[in-house]
């Protein structure tokens, strides 16, 4: 069984005593999460995703953009929906995540900033050093290499703020702003995973969800980040005009990096992008096999602006 790689807590890069209502909501301070947090960062706590989702579970926070791999550790499950009646559905397990907004981090072809690095030819490739941030893309890359090559080769952490070329590692998987721009280092290829996934599957990738924990108010706090999200997508030419020079693009490529390689609703298609991804991490063993994948959803029933 593959197991999905942890790395170890480290400390926030940011604190934040209340969020969007008095919860507590953590996210990333990647460029590709610009537009998903326009005009709310004094109300939020800034991680790596990695730490978002160890901080999610911890109760640390209430809710926080994580990784979609980690929304399926924590599905309910047919003993806990049973538990409880179907009418009072906020009536949650404990220990579960459940998606309060229909904004994401989604792709539809090259993302431009999960990228992976061969070193030799994929079916080749023994070690692979992954970004420390990365959960979701860590499992992309191993369903991947399993899919398409009967690949499974070992991983190990490439900590943050150690280059590309201080591995020995076959291959490099980098996310977020260090992936975007050129590398060096001698690889032979380079893999863009969204482009990967979808000329395998032809769907949409869906990188990070909006997850929240069941205490939380999911009408209140999905309202107000699907409006975050709106008022960015309706600013990219300024977000793009602030983020361009300091991630060395210029602002042409910044704002169609934002606007084309990137989008930020998840609606059906990216549904069905994210339970092919389910299925997959299910059968490679990244993901529990008991979790009701349509029960996450609840932006959906308590969303008058969620996309079914």
């Amino acid at each position: 069984m593959i197991r999905p790689l942890r790395t170890p807590m480290k400390q926030r890069t940011n604190r934040s005593s209340a969020g969007l209502g008095g919860e507590r909501i953590g996210a990333v301070q990647y460029l590709n999460s610009r537009p998903l947090i326009y005009g709310l960062g004094d109300s939020l706590d800034f991680d790596l995703p990695s730490r978002l989702a160890d901080r999610l579970a911890s109760n640390d926070l209430d809710a926080a953009l994580i990784p979609s791999i980690e929304l399926f550790q924590r599905l309910d499950t047919p003993l806990a929906k049973s538990s409880r009646r179907e009418h009072h559905w906020p009536a949650k397990n404990a220990g579960s995540y459940h998606v309060v907004s229909n904004a994401c981090i989604a792709c539809l072809g090259p993302v431009m900033s999960v990228r992976l690095f061969f070193r030799t030819r994929p079916e080749k490739t023994s070690r692979i050093a992954v970004d420390e941030g990365s959960r979701t893309s860590v499992a992309l890359c191993q369903i991947l290499l399993a899919k398409l090559f009967d690949n499974y080769p070992e991983l190990e952490v490439l900590p943050i703020g150690e280059s590309i070329e201080s591995t020995t590692a076959d291959a490099v998987l980098l996310i977020g702003d260090r992936a975007i721009g050129p590398t060096s280092g001698g690889f032979q290829t380079v893999w863009d995973l969204g482009d990967e996934w979808h000329k395998w599957t032809g769907l949409p990738f869906v990188f990070a969800v909006w997850a929240a924990r069941p205490t939380v108010n999911f009408r209140r706090l999905g309202s107000r980040l699907n409006a975050a999200r709106d008022a960015g997508l309706a600013n990219l030419a300024t977000i793009a005009a602030i983020e361009a020079a300091p991630h060395g693009l210029s602002v042409p490529q910044c704002l169609d990096y934002l606007g084309d390689n990137l989008h930020y609703n998840l609606g059906q298609y990216e549904r069905e992008g994210l339970r092919l991804f389910h299925e997959y991490a299910i059968e490679l063993g990244l993901a529990p096999s008991d979790g009701i994948f349509d029960a996450a959803f609840q932006y959906s029933k308590h969303s008058p602006t969620g996309a079914q």
